[in-house]
């Protein structure tokens, strides 16, 4: 009988509590300044990270194949036969192929790891979908076949107070990194399906894109029933404002202020990110 393990790096953002409640293993990235190494989610926090990083922006470390080797090796020793790991974008970070090399070292556990293609809880909604799956008593094969569609019914879009940390971390793909800060201008991005960044639009102002933000969660409802997370970098009081505006919208099956964003990402965003995740249910359920 097949017992299927979930493994997720820590760019997931599906919090501490719920992963341990519902065995899923987070394999962690680690946060490098000059005076201390940290690991991500473990011994250092967001808000932590937000103060430090007013002095000095560190560097970030994906998860070794050690680590993900570590924890195959711990799924095996439990009773697991199989293991889906589930990472973000490979073209944001190297989390892929370190998953995948470490699946080489266990080759007695059957593995499948997935690009996800996404970040935050674009990479979370699909390990939750999975998590369903598994507690439905699907199969490996069935519940791999399904993680493409999953794919593609996900969508992340967010805006934040400067470009400045996504140019120096070298994560700003399609993003213009000249927008004219004279005129307050700024973008809303989205990682389009070759899981990089691309601008959606440039708006002047925080309130404004907001708006925007909002308006684009309308016009999926419309279409049908979704789900949002809303996630944040030090930035709760436009997350609040964001959750009062679509809330009540037509079709929105759970709207959910997930907090901010791991510590990881935060470094490649700075403080003042705001952004959500729409998960479309029309053909997953």
């Amino acid at each position: 009988m097949e017992k299927i393990a979930l493994i997720v790096d820590s760019a997931c953002d599906i919090k501490a509590d719920f992963a341990s409640n519902n065995n899923i293993r987070i394999v962690p990235f680690k946060i490098i300044f000059s005076h201390k190494e940290y690991i991500d989610g473990i011994n250092i926090k967001s808000n932590t990270l937000y103060e430090l990083m007013k002095n000095e922006i560190p560097k970030t470390s994906l998860p070794s194949v050690e680590s993900y080797t570590s924890a195959l090796k711990s799924v095996q020793n439990e009773g697991y036969t199989h293991a889906i790991i589930i990472t973000i974008s490979s073209e944001l970070s190297g989390s892929f192929n370190s998953a995948r090399i470490a699946c080489e070292n266990i080759p007695s556990l059957k593995t499948h790891v997935y690009d996800s293609m996404t970040l935050t809880m674009g990479e979370g909604c699909i390990a939750l979908n999975t998590l369903n799956l598994i507690n439905e008593g699907k199969s490996f094969n069935e519940i791999v076949a399904c993680l493409p569609d999953m794919t593609k019914n996900v969508d992340v879009f967010f805006t934040m107070e400067s470009l400045k940390y996504l140019i120096k971390g070298g994560r700003i793909g399609k993003v213009s990194g000249t927008l004219a800060g004279v005129f307050n201008l700024k973008p809303i991005i989205t990682v389009g399906d070759d899981g990089i960044y691309h601008t959606v639009c440039k708006i002047r102002g925080i309130n404004q894109c907001i708006s925007k933000l909002a308006s684009i969660v309308e016009s999926y409802l419309k279409k049908g029933p979704c789900r949002v997370w809303i996630m944040t970098g030090k930035a709760h009081n436009l997350s609040n404002i964001l959750y009062e505006r679509i809330k009540n919208m037509p079709n929105l099956e759970k709207c959910e202020i997930g907090g901010n964003i791991s510590p990881v990402l935060g470094v490649h965003t700075g403080p003042g990110l705001i952004g959500m995740i729409i998960n479309r249910i029309d053909y997953y359920q």
